[in-house]
């Protein structure tokens, strides 16, 4: 007799299916195709598999799906149930397409949904817990999810949910466990992470609730095992007798949780996933796949501007005319006075023959745009906010380290245009920015502007509450990939003089 349980989890896979990159088609150990033969593999009788959550959200293939094929069955849901999942967990990019598109895809899944602390319409979106014999023993299995989503989310996409503090929900659950069930393990999944980190007892970045993972290891007396997401971070251990673990994510990695049901020892490792693909999994997408690659390689103009990104750090510390030209973009969708756009995290730029496939592979967020009412107090609060990105280290500017590690936080730098401003990093934070002018007039208090960002920024995302509070003026309820691509085909030579009206000083 097998006297083994396994518990293997995917998280933050973020509808990768293929095993290649989008932006130059290198292949890649990542995807769905990879996680089911790793599975398949290492599955037996005894054997749990749980998807943690972002699963609709991140792939240039669930952009097309969602743009031109949204009223069709949801093919992610076609590829969960083919794996054969046992339990889905929500994350909080699954709600980034609306109510509508979450609604149906849960409810094409073959399996249970965890996510006990998300209200719809005022009742529980899940049980509280699940109940699973297995190997002669009784899990109880539970999902709680960051309840930072209104943070983010566009009110629309979640407006008849509500939230419960995840640690507080988990908290009460295991309670309820204890009282009522002979469990012989309890299994949570939180799509969320860690605030501090369990062996150095540092701060993990802010440390504004949206992880609490910590606080469940050392606060939760029952929990056995804590399955993370979310940071995209690789971790495992063991926290005042919790195992704890989270995977990388895009597909490229599992967490293989094994308990020995003789002498109750838990051990967990991560693992890649397997060099090869399932052939059956890819085959549910092969005619979108092909659709999507023929859209992706769809002529929309040309430009002889440098907007390609060879270095990433330089293109932030000295401000990439990509940005310049996102700016452009949101400027006459717009009309606001100031404008701004961070570079993401690997963000490829844009070809002398720009394509859809430089779009998705720069700008890979559903973010739309809205415009705020500020005042030059505000803007210089949010330029502070802003210079927190830099730090100084050994005599050279540096990314701060919250900001790279865990999870690398470089969508929260933004760029401004429109106005001219200096940074010197090795000033006390809140005092870093030097200069602030606008057409060479220097910025005072009173002075009144409208400013585009993306709606992430506008809900306070990345701690910009300055900007959440600031009246909003107008919202452009589309996604800005579709935006500049409009852009690019209304004006196709995409020409510009360069602006170079930031810099970052020692």
């Amino acid at each position: 007799m097998n006297d083994k349980i396994k518990i293997l989890m995917t998280s933050d896979v973020h509808a990768y299916v293929y095993p290649y990159s989008y932006a130059n088609g290198k292949a890649m150990d990542h995807g769905f195709g990879k996680v089911a033969h790793t599975f398949r593999r290492l599955k037996d009788e005894n054997t749990i598999l749980i998807d943690n959550g972002d699963n609709l959200e991140g792939s240039p293939l669930a952009y097309y799906h969602f743009e031109k094929r949204r009223n069709e069955p949801n093919p992610f849901a076609k590829i969960m149930n083919a794996i054969g999942y046992d339990f889905y967990n929500l994350g909080n990019h699954d709600f980034n397409h609306g109510e509508d598109v979450l609604l149906d895809f849960v409810s094409s899944l073959h399996m249970p949904c965890l996510c006990a602390n998300i209200l719809y319409d005022g009742k529980p979106f899940s049980k509280p817990y699940h109940l699973k014999k297995i190997a002669g023993k009784t899990l109880a299995i539970f999902g709680v999810c960051t309840q930072h989503i209104p943070n983010w989310e566009k009110p629309e996409n979640i407006a008849h949910m509500s939230f419960i503090d995840a640690f507080d929900c988990a908290r009460d659950i295991c309670r309820q466990i204890k009282e009522n069930e002979n469990a012989d393990y309890v299994i949570g999944v939180y799509h969320g992470g860690f605030e501090t980190d369990p062996d150095t007892l540092e701060p993990k970045g802010a440390q504004g609730g949206e992880n609490k993972g910590y606080q469940m290891c050392m606060e939760i007396d029952n929990l056995d095992v804590l399955l993370c997401g979310h940071q995209h971070m690789e971790m495992c251990g063991t926290c005042n007798g919790t195992l704890y673990i989270q995977n990388a994510h895009n597909g490229s990695q599992i967490s293989y949780v094994e308990i020995d049901t003789k002498t109750n020892e838990i051990r967990a490792r991560l693992l890649n996933v397997d060099p090869q693909a399932d052939q059956d999994i890819l085959d549910i997408m092969k005619d979108e796949e092909q659709d999507c690659q023929k859209w992706l390689d769809q002529p929309l103009g040309t430009t002889d501007v440098d907007l390609l990104i060879k270095d990433e750090f330089d293109a932030r510390l000295h401000k990439s005319q990509v940005i310049t030209f996102l700016n452009n973009v949101c400027f006459e969708a717009t009309g606001a006075d100031i404008s701004a756009n961070a570079l993401f995290l690997f963000a490829k730029g844009f070809e002398k023959n720009i394509t859809m496939r430089d779009l998705v592979a720069t700008y890979v967020f559903p973010n739309t745009l809205v415009v705020k009412k500020i005042d030059g107090k505000i803007l210089k609060e949010y330029l502070e906010r802003d210079a927190q990105f830099w730090d100084v280290k050994d005599g050279k500017i540096v990314v701060e380290a919250h900001n790279d590690f865990p999870t690398p936080q470089h969508h929260n730098y933004d760029m401004l245009d429109g106005v001219e401003y200096t940074i010197k990093v090795s000033n006390p934070v809140g005092h870093r920015v030097t200069s602030l002018t606008r057409n060479g007039i220097a910025v005072k208090g009173e002075d009144e502007f409208t400013l585009c960002v993306n709606n992430y920024r506008a809900a306070g995302g990345g701690d910009y509450d300055m900007i959440k509070d600031a009246p909003t003026l107008k919202e452009i309820q589309r996604n800005v990939v579709e935006v500049i691509a409009e852009y690019i085909e209304k004006h196709k030579v995409i020409d510009f003089e360069p602006v170079n009206n930031i810099k970052i000083e020692i």
